[in-house]
């Protein structure tokens, strides 16, 4: 029998092998390789027009929400919640193109017994100060309302979703057509943009069972049993040593807490994709969000490519801090967190600097990460001080 990570131990899997072997047989869509299924113009019949559906949650974000609500008190946290789980569609829905005009409707499932109505509204009002939030930046998010359903026979805690839609037109399309030559300009996930109020230590959506057990003492094994499967084995529930409100240290000027480093809201990259693709759409030759799959995402959207990223961003506090309490392997970090960065730009060289600068104007650090070349299949080549690793 295959011996199982930490990872999918828990109960999840980095790479999510099964449900695309599920989906395989699915129509993949008018362009098989754009990184989100395009539909026909289902709305309007028009064959200039496309249409965009996404549905996605903040996973198992929410259980650490939900810790450190209890632990401290501190409900501000709901916010950022709706944030990860609204970005999960939208930055999706962005790589391929639409960064504005969109519209979103909410999926919350809880457990009323533990999940009291101020959360439902903190979450709602999250919702609302976000498109706001975006409308500063000319990204329109429409809400259309949404479903809370008390479901505490099958969800634990709080499950937060959102289903987005829109309508463009198929020229304003980005489609992955990533070419040999190309270089990959990452976009940091960590720092602090000019539309972030506080430091971002970079975790995203992804990657949080894994940050959450390796990280976080066996205390909360037992005070708060509902914040994990009783079916997931023993020796992998809480092993780290951290509490919530320990120190998190990092080079910055704000003090952060590790319960608060993990859950800083995935950054969205919208109004950072609205300005570069009003600048040079037409030459751009993918654009990958490194979500489930860590920065082998892009192996989905290529075909007989190598990508090779070999000057990514090094010593993100982070996740040095995570693989120093987990001990996981660097490859399987490397597929499970972003790792410093969470969008990738494939473009031609000459066109980099000009990317570079454009996310720097938004205070985003910015550089080419690494190129692409020709090869017989598809792999992704990732070398970097903890080691070389390769995905295919």
């Amino acid at each position: 029998m295959k011996s199982q990570s930490k990872y999918e131990q828990r109960g999840v899997s980095a790479t999510k092998d099964e449900v695309h072997a599920a989906i395989k047989d699915l129509d993949k869509g008018l362009f098989p390789l754009a990184f989100c299924k395009i539909l026909p113009d289902l709305v309007g019949q028009d064959d200039q027009y496309c249409n965009i559906m996404h549905a996605d949650t903040a996973g198992t974000k929410t259980s650490l929400a939900y810790l450190y609500w209890k632990e401290t008190g501190d409900d501000s946290v709901w916010s950022g919640i709706t944030q990860d789980a609204i970005v999960m569609n939208v930055d999706d829905m962005g790589c391929v193109g639409c960064v504005s005009d969109i519209v979103l409707s909410s999926t919350i499932g809880r457990n009323k017994n533990l999940i009291s109505g101020e959360v439902i509204k903190h979450l709602i009002d999250g919702t609302s100060e976000f498109i706001a939030k975006m409308s500063d930046h000319g990204v329109t998010i429409n809400l259309a309302g949404g479903e809370t359903a008390d479901v505490g026979d099958i969800v634990r805690t709080l499950d937060v979703g959102f289903t987005t839609f829109a309508r463009m037109k198929r020229d304003d399309l980005v489609i992955n057509k990533i070419a040999p030559g190309d270089v990959i300009v990452g976009l940091a996930s960590f720092g602090q943009s000019s539309y972030e109020s506080s430091y971002n230590a970079g975790m995203g959506s992804n990657g949080l069972t894994a940050a959450r057990h390796d990280v976080l003492s066996k205390h909360y094994a037992g005070t708060y049993p509902d914040s994990f499967d009783p079916n997931t084995p023993d020796e992998v529930i809480y092993t780290g040593s951290s509490r919530l409100t320990d120190a998190f240290e990092y080079e910055g000027s704000q003090a952060l807490t590790v319960g608060k480093a993990l859950l800083s809201p995935t950054r969205t990259y919208l109004p950072v994709l609205k300005r570069i693709y009003d600048a040079h759409l037409k030459n751009i030759h993918g654009v990958i969000h490194c979500t489930g799959g860590g920065q082998a995402k892009v192996l989905k959207f290529i075909k007989n490519r190598h990508i090779i990223k070999d000057d990514l961003f090094e010593n993100v506090p982070l996740f040095d801090f995570i693989q120093a309490a987990s001990e996981t392997s660097w490859q399987e970090m490397y597929q499970v967190f972003n790792m410093g960065h969470r969008m990738e730009i494939y473009i031609g060289p000459e066109y980099a600097s000009d990317i570079i600068e454009i996310a720097s104007s938004f205070d985003i650090d910015a550089k080419i990460i690494g190129s692409v070349e020709e090869m017989d299949g598809e792999q992704v080549t990732v070398k970097s001080s903890k080691g070389v690793f390769t995905y295919s």
